[in-house]
């Protein structure tokens, strides 16, 4: 297909690149559902065939396991590809939506469309799904898009552009490699939408340049999620699903349980539970298991490193500079005043704090940053209930951590600190789409009412509204 290119463009790579999609998306092709349809299908082929490229990625960038990478990354946005591929036809349709009285006699519809060209700025800590989930969210909305995933970690941002330049033309979909001078560019270029995945530093600069040009952003963030476990839990489980969640991906997960608040009768026994728990896992000597990650890069290690100062190492607590490991480790006698509980951790390190109040827990969390995520660990049905009413957080778990994630049903994001806008299943094409709303007119009735002169009209239209 020829693709017109707006004149004046720039010699600058990625500004070309952008002209070339704003072009592209003119020319309405991505707007047929079959087209989009088509290249979902052959995403999905071309991740499915490149599946090993992506394991040995991963493990060049994070020592990650095939098995977590497919769980953790690959399963997540195959599924989210079916999830389209089955539903796009009917979320790409306009809908019918009641009318309103006052505007009798008319039908009333929403009509999908596309933003047009789009901007998703990928993560590093899970650099395949977060850069690519979004992505086919903006490609099954009809966007074109440009991605620009992390440079952390280099393997997986190489493998995602050779998966997407397999399937598609650069003017559709797009890969930016490289840091910040790349990204700085991108975000001085004016975007129809922005989805980020990131920190709350670098999303408060992501947000500022969307205000620029007044463009819709979505932010994916963090924060220090809390772990509450009662008096009343099942810890043989509790411990068990806290220290998967938690040690997941070496620590480094946004939705990862920041920090436990144990109740004063079993935080010794809980304590006891999960440091068993990672040595089941991961064994005695956790470097030597195929299962643990290592940490990024050199200044996130040396960040982490830092905190274990903090309190009281009861478990683990050994690193390697060279592998840039760092051993799953329980810090006890943590206070809210040490560094360790002043920002997010996003590594394998797990503060626990004590509470005897559940009162007092919910009054504390009410005045710190709303956190990306909540877990709640306990039997009572009220209790639970008054954790999840009285808390604000984005995505929660009762008595258990992380996997609210892995439901395309439910949606994912922050609120707050933690961020805006939510994606994942139906709630990912919405992200991308924007409704315009409707109204059709017969000619056959025209009610004068509402025509001025308004003179002696005033007593019939309020009879009108005490009739609706």
């Amino acid at each position: 297909m020829e693709v017109l290119v707006e004149k004046n463009v720039a010699t600058n790579p990625i500004v070309d690149l952008i002209a070339r999609q704003k072009s592209f998306f003119k020319t309405h092709k991505t707007k047929e559902v079959s087209y989009r349809l088509e290249k979902l299908n052959l995403l999905q082929r071309s991740i499915e065939r490149h599946k090993e490229d992506i394991f040995e990625a991963l493990h060049k960038d994070f020592r990650k396991s095939n098995f977590e990478s497919f769980v953790s990354e690959v399963a997540l946005v195959i599924d989210e590809i079916k999830v389209m591929k089955e539903n796009l036809k009917e979320w790409a349709r306009p809908k019918s939506t009641r009318g309103s009285i006052l505007n009798f006699p008319s039908t009333n519809y929403l009509y999908p469309e596309p933003y047009g060209t789009v901007l998703v700025i990928g993560a590093w800590n899970y650099p395949f799904q977060l850069t690519v989930l979004p992505a086919i969210g903006a490609i099954a909305a009809g966007n074109t898009v440009v991605i620009k995933p992390s440079e952390l970690p280099p393997h997986t941002s190489h493998i995602i552009k050779v998966i997407m330049q397999e399937v598609f033309e650069e003017e559709y979909v797009g890969v930016v490699e490289g840091g910040v001078e790349e990204t700085q560019t991108l975000l001085k270029e004016r975007f129809d939408k922005i989805f980020f995945t990131g920190s709350t530093a670098v999303g408060k600069i992501v947000a500022k340049a969307a205000a620029e040009y007044i463009t819709p952003v979505t932010l994916e963030l963090g924060g220090k999620s809390p772990c509450i476990v009662d008096e009343d839990a099942d810890l043989d489980v509790t411990a068990k699903r806290i220290v998967w969640g938690k040690f997941l991906n070496g620590g480094q997960t946004c939705v990862a349980p920041d920090y436990v608040l144990a109740h004063k009768n079993i935080r010794s026994l809980l304590i006891n539970k999960m440091s068993a728990c990672i040595t089941e896992f991961y064994g005695e000597n956790p470097q030597q298991s195929e299962d643990y990650p290592r940490i990024i890069n050199q200044r996130h290690f040396e960040r982490l490193k830092k905190y274990l100062s903090n309190g009281v190492v009861v478990k683990g607590g050994e690193t390697d500079e060279k592998e840039l490991y760092i051993a799953p480790t329980l810090l006890d006698n943590v206070t809210w005043d040490d560094a360790i509980m002043q920002e997010e951790i996003f590594g394998p390190i797990l503060p626990i704090l004590e509470f005897s109040d559940l009162d007092e827990v919910i009054e504390d969390l009410k005045y710190k940053e709303k956190p990306l995520a909540c877990y709640y660990f306990g039997k009572s049905d009220a209790k639970q209930e008054k954790v999840l009413e009285s808390v604000s957080f984005g995505g929660a778990c009762i008595n258990d951590t992380v996997i609210h994630l892995a439901n395309s049903h439910l949606p994912f994001g922050g609120v707050g600190n933690s961020g805006m806008g939510g994606y994942h299943g139906k709630h990912s094409f919405d992200n991308f789409t924007h409704y315009k709303a409707v109204l059709k007119k017969p000619f056959w009735l025209d009610i004068p009412l509402r025509y001025p002169p308004y003179k002696g009209k005033l007593g019939l239209l309020q009879q009108v509204f005490k009739w609706l």
